[in-house]
Order: structure tokens, then C-alpha cells, then sequence
């Protein structure tokens, strides 16, 4: 049975998701979200989609899953992929996947949001200067991390290098110039070495352009 997944191609939340699916050979297929056009506010999304109002959603027979690190963690079920080579590394994969979520993620996904997507008389210049003063903390201990390292955890690709790439390889302007981090640069371009590796606008339908 094929994997549905729910989502579009401006979320680097779904990103993830997609991206997992995509490097772990499970059968999968995109379901594109509308989501400029309001389609996770409807009614009828929550109701028959997810309560929540968000995307991704993965779809596999009976089951059914939000949040991509819920999701990643699925397909690492479904594949044995991506999850760290012992318990040790399972519990620091999981750690960088919170952390992800919490500082990184999370604060990359508003700030593009506010920078880009909105109008730009309506562009809080405040927020968003904050909003970059917490993302640049993110990138100085992912930097430093990744210092003589090839991945985040362990001796291959794990669901952390997947949720801690989830935006930055967007094109928009959010406050991250990948030429002045030289670790994550070298580790980026790791991921984009992997086989299947897709930009977010070649792996998921949606891009700013189709509504240029």
C-alpha cells in the first residue's frame, strides 16, 4: 500500500516528513495541502485530516500521523532507517530532533513566514530582528557540533540531520547565510550527496512561484 503524505512544498516542517520518505525507499506519494488558500483552516480538514489544523499528515491503511517528528519516527519503524545504530544513539538522535523542533525549526519556519509570506507593510521589523538573534544562537551550537563530524549522531544519515536540515535549504531570506557556517555548509552539502536527495521544491507540489 502506498503512503499518503499531506503536504506542501513552502513547509519545511512537512519537508521533512517528505524527505524521510523519500531516502528510506518506502513507496510514497505527495498529497499537495493548500495551505495559502486555507485549506488546514477549514472545517472540513480538521475534521477529516488532522484536528490540529497542520501539515504534514501522513495516511498508511489505518493509521494515521501528524508532526513530522512523530512521522520520521514511523518510517524509521517502517524501514529500520534512520534511527541510530544502538539505544544510545536512538535516545541522541531524539535529543537533536527535540531541539530541532524547539530552537531551530520552529524559529526558522516564523521568521521565513514573516519575511516572506506576508505583506510587506505588515512585516514586524522588531520580531524578526529577534527572531534572528535566536536562530543565529541555533546555528552557532549546530555549527560547533558538527565540527569534525560528518552527521549529527553516529556514522550515517539519522532522522536528526533529517529534522535539523528541514529549512535550510530554502532559497527565501530568513537569516541564514549558509556560506558563513562552514560546518554546516560541508554537512549540508553531506545530505545533498545522499541518493534520492530532492530540494524542497522538487519533492513536494507548491512552491512560491505558482503563486507569483
Amino acid at each position: 500500500m502506498t503512503i499518503e503524505l499531506y503536504c506542501f512544498g513552502e513547509s519545511g516542517n512537512a519537508y521533512k516528513a517528505a524527505l524521510a520518505l523519500e531516502l528510506s525507499g518506502l513507496d510514497w506519494t505527495a498529497l499537495k495541502v493548500d495551505f495559502f488558500g486555507g485549506e488546514t483552516r477549514s472545517q472540513a480538514y480538521r475534521a477529516e485530516v488532522n484536528e490540529m489544523g497542520e501539515a504534514p499528515v501522513l495516511i498508511d491503511g489505518d493509521v494515521k500521523l501528524s508532526q513530522s517528528g512523530v512521522i520520521q519516527a514511523y518510517v524509521t519503524e517502517k524501514s529500520g532507517k534512520f534511527g541510530g545504530a544502538t539505544p544510545e544513539e536512538a535516545r541522541e538522535v531524539m535529543r537533536w530532533v527535540f531541539w530541532d523542533n524547539h530552537k531551530l525549526s520552529s524559529q526558522a519556519g516564523m521568521t521565513r513566514f514573516l519575511m516572506n509570506f506576508l505583506p510587506e507593510d505588515k512585516r514586524p521589523a522588531e520580531v524578526i530582528g529577534f527572531m534572528q538573534g535566536r536562530l543565529k544562537a541555533a546555528y552557532a551550537v549546530l555549527d560547533a557540533h558538527l565540527k569534525g563530524r560528518d552527521w549529527i549522531v553516529g556514522d550515517s544519515v539519522t532522522n536528526a540531520d533529517i529534522s535539523c536540515c528541514g529549512y535550510l535549504f530554502y532559497p527565501e531570506p530568513f537569516g541564514f547565510d549558509r556560506a558563513a557556517w562552514p560546518e554546516i555548509n560541508r554537512w549540508l552539502t553531506n545530505i545533498e550527496g545522499l541518493p534520492g536527495w530532492k530540494h524542497p521544491y522538487d519533492l513536494m507540489p507548491g512552491s512560491p512561484s505558482d503563486r507569483a
